[in-house]
């Protein structure tokens, strides 16, 4: 392991940092619109952007700085556990096919910004509108603590901010400079800036992988070499838990978990506001239908990248934080130039979706809690200026959470976020197939799926933590252990199928659908769909 400052990896990361920066700002020229003052321009880029600015965006949206890092890290903590990540961005995507092209749709034609915006349109619930729209920003804080958590990883093995004694602001002032530039232009250019710094983005880390994939096994003898290796450490037994470390194939035991939490969490993805935002950015229905069949690409780069958590333990690394696990085999298997490229990967790969999560939180407090219940009568000049304002609000949150708290914490919560995420699933998937649900019925599941899902997570203990030690619980009526996320939906769906029918019996009254069967199939060019319309007046009859 190096010691000291690595000034060559240093110099190239900055080199990289700079040039994203500019264009970072420079997009605020890019496809500028007669009247920048919406929030579909600023939050949605002018809702123009074709196939492959889309779908560059969405890979930089969903393939995160974290990613980068935490997939081959679980590899190199427990073995091939941590592959779930694999078949689970496997299955996301025939799943998306079937919804997002009717979400584009409706939106499109109703002017909606949020995913919130639609289920109070289908729905004529401002309540369960809140309810969505608090669990997305909810579930987004922690996701951007994470990416600050990605660059703060780089910045250390980089040797970057002294050592544990230095003083805070000295140890903390690259991230305070990375975090103060990414504000800066995400304040300016909105979803404009990602957008066009995704292509860099994507850019260095296929060929960061591409180069790792074979330079790293050449280096350790091959990928014979590499596995039994990894095999090797992985058996030996764990002093804190008294069990084997990991193993290369998962243990017939942890076969529920690992299929519920693939299933849970391809169905939760894109419940998130930011994969939403990205795909409301396009141009058209036939967009987003392409997006969908060459997204899969990106599963096949995460499947390589994975593998780095194997030759991270054939290598012999050694970290206290298993986040820090390959930014270590980098510096210890690249030269320095080249490390310098794959660190500036990993902290681009972090300023790309931190970016689209505080512009995508921002959107849902404007539009769902600031237009909703504070100021109805707000101007879409008002609202972009309050969405920019809160963007900032969100990024100096996420800054004091990594700053302040344990980064085990912001993990928990991320864990937590994708739980609680899930619970949005009936209402807005179920909305854009039917109206069966009754509005009431599906905030009493949504209720308690967000109650026994963060109960269980309490629950659950770890060697190391007393709480939040984890994502899996027995299933009750089951005995198997299995993804709490999956449990709280199953219980979430029920108490809304239940209640729908309880409801209806009732004649409880059901709010005012403002959508029509022909909005969710219309496309750009459809007589009525209104693209072109300001989302101060849009979509807001209610």
């Amino acid at each position: 392991m190096k010691t000291g400052v690595n000034g060559v990896a240093l110099g190239v990361c900055i080199f990289f940092f700079l040039l994203v920066t500019v264009m970072g700002f420079l997009a605020a020229r890019w496809r500028r619109a007669d009247n920048e003052h919406s929030l579909d321009e600023w939050g949605l880029g002018g809702r123009s952007f074709g196939t492959w600015i889309t779908w560059f965006l969405l890979g930089g949206d969903l393939y995160t700085a974290y990613t980068f890092v935490a997939v081959p890290a679980a590899i190199y903590a427990t073995g091939a556990a941590g592959f779930f990540a694999v078949p689970y961005t496997i299955l996301v995507y025939p799943l998306i096919f079937t919804f997002l092209p009717r979400l584009w749709s409706v939106s499109h034609r109703h002017g909606y910004v949020t995913t919130s915006d639609f289920v109070r349109g289908r729905f004529g619930s401002k309540g369960l509108s809140l309810a969505v729209a608090l669990t997305g920003i909810l579930a987004t804080m922690p996701y951007i603590a994470l990416q600050l958590v990605g660059i703060q990883a780089v910045l250390d093995v980089m040797g970057v901010g002294g050592g544990d004694n230095t003083n805070w602001f000295v140890k903390d002032l690259p991230l305070l400079i990375a975090f103060g530039v990414l504000a800066a232009y995400t304040y300016s250019s909105g979803l404009r800036a990602p957008a066009l710094i995704a292509f860099v983005k994507d850019a260095l880390i296929y060929i960061v992988i591409a180069v790792a994939i074979i330079y790293i096994p050449i280096k350790l003898g091959g990928f014979d070499d590499i596995f039994a290796k990894a095999t090797a450490a992985l058996g030996q037994t764990n002093p804190v838990t008294g069990k084997p470390r990991g193993a290369l194939v998962p243990a017939e035991a942890g076969q529920w978990t690992y299929a519920t939490l693939a299933l849970g969490s391809a169905l939760a993805l894109f419940m998130y506001p930011h994969s939403i935002t990205a795909t409301l950015s396009s141009r058209s229905r036939e967009v987003i239908r392409r997006n969908t069949t060459i997204l899969p690409l990106y599963s096949l780069m995460l499947g390589l990248l994975a593998l780095l958590g194997f030759m991270a333990v054939a290598a012999g690394v050694k970290v206290t934080n298993g986040q820090l696990a390959i930014p270590q085999l980098f510096e210890n298997m690249f030269p320095d130039w080249f490390a310098g490229v794959a660190f500036a990967a990993i902290a681009i790969g972090a300023l790309v979706p931190a970016a689209i999560m505080s512009i995508a939180a921002a959107n849902l407090f404007t539009r769902n809690i600031y237009k909703d219940f504070i100021k109805p009568g707000a101007t879409a000049k008002e609202e972009t200026r309050v969405s920019k304002i809160v963007s900032l609000l969100v990024k100096v949150g996420a800054l004091v959470f990594v700053l302040t708290m344990d980064k085990t914490v912001a993990i928990n919560f991320q864990l937590l976020g994708g739980i609680w995420i899930l619970q949005t699933f009936p209402a807005l998937v179920g909305g854009l197939f039917t109206r069966w649900f009754h509005r009431w019925a599906l905030l009493a599941g949504w209720a308690v799926g967000m109650v026994y899902g963060t109960v269980a997570a309490y629950g659950v203990a770890s060697p190391t933590q007393k709480h939040f030690g984890g994502s899996a619980k027995e299933i009750p009526g089951i005995g198997e252990i299995g993804y709490i996320g999956m449990t709280a939906f199953v219980l979430n769906l029920a108490v809304a199928v239940v209640l729908t029918f309880a409801l209806r019996a009732l004649k409880a009254p059901e709010g005012v659908d403002e959508t029509r069967p022909e909005d969710y199939t219309a496309d750009a060019g459809d007589p009525g769909v209104q693209v072109e319309l300001p989302p101060a007046t849009a979509g807001s009859a209610h």
